[in-house]
């Protein structure tokens, strides 16, 4: 696996997931051991205890696997990017570190997008979901307030399983928080979207690191921008090149 040119990037973005990253490796393997050529990196966002550890000695047992580490926490967007980035498939695939994100359902999201004529994204949409009650209920008037300004028909922005297309992906205006508007963003480029149920479950260990109540303010001028950004965007032009 580590000898061939991957056409799958497995992005995980983490911090302080020490004990989150041996049972996730695991797992990622067995739901795509033998179907594509793969990659996966994990993003160490500036983590303060053993993840980078853990990280390292996985490295010596798993050719595929590899680091990119974060010198202070920069969050979950520019985590994302930093992968991406790096990347070397054609098919980025992306997932939260804690483990209530199933690996299981990559394949669907990847399959979704590798075979999709003109599908940019394939975004994991939440059922079952294992957050508290207030969470939920968060979650709920945020996409319903986002949904009715920017009309990007998804009713779940914030599950972190998705599968895009790496160059789509560096097209974007990069913004912190840019992972929950992709669907919009990827609808503004002329992109469709595919949508995959996935079954929610509780986190492995830890408590989460990237909160609500830090992102609220933000997330409101965030959601004005992206508005703007869709009323100006014009027709892509069609263009040939004139011969002599």
């Amino acid at each position: 696996m580590s000898s061939s040119q991957p056409s799958v990037s497995i992005v995980v973005p983490v911090r302080n997931e020490a004990d989150n990253i041996a049972p996730l490796i695991e797992e990622i393997t067995a739901a795509l051991d033998g179907r594509w050529a793969y990659e996966i990196i994990y993003v160490n966002d500036g983590s303060t205890d053993a993840t980078g550890d853990r990280l390292a000695a996985m490295m010596k047992q798993r050719g595929n696997l590899r680091q990119l580490r974060h010198a202070k926490s920069a969050g979950q967007s520019a985590a994302v990017r930093s992968g991406v980035r790096a990347a070397r498939g054609t098919i980025v695939a992306t997932l939260d570190g804690d483990g209530q994100n199933n690996p299981a359902f990559l394949p669907d999201l990847i399959a979704a997008v590798e075979k999709g004529v003109n599908v940019g994204l394939a975004a994991g949409q939440r059922v079952g979901r294992k957050d508290t009650g207030f969470k939920k209920f968060q979650s709920r008037v945020a996409n319903k307030v986002r949904n009715a300004i920017l009309k990007d028909g998804t009713r779940d922005t914030g599950c972190g399983l998705k599968a895009f297309r790496r160059e789509v992906f560096l097209m974007m205006p990069y913004f912190d928080g840019l992972h929950r508007f992709l669907p919009a963003l990827m609808r503004r480029e002329g992109f469709d979207i595919a949508y995959v149920d996935v079954i929610d479950r509780p986190r492995h260990s830890g408590v989460s690191n990237y909160g609500f109540f830090d992102r609220l303010w933000i997330g409101i001028m965030d959601l004005a921008g992206v508005w703007w950004l869709i009323r100006r965007k014009k027709p892509t032009p069609e263009v040939t090149e004139v011969k002599a």
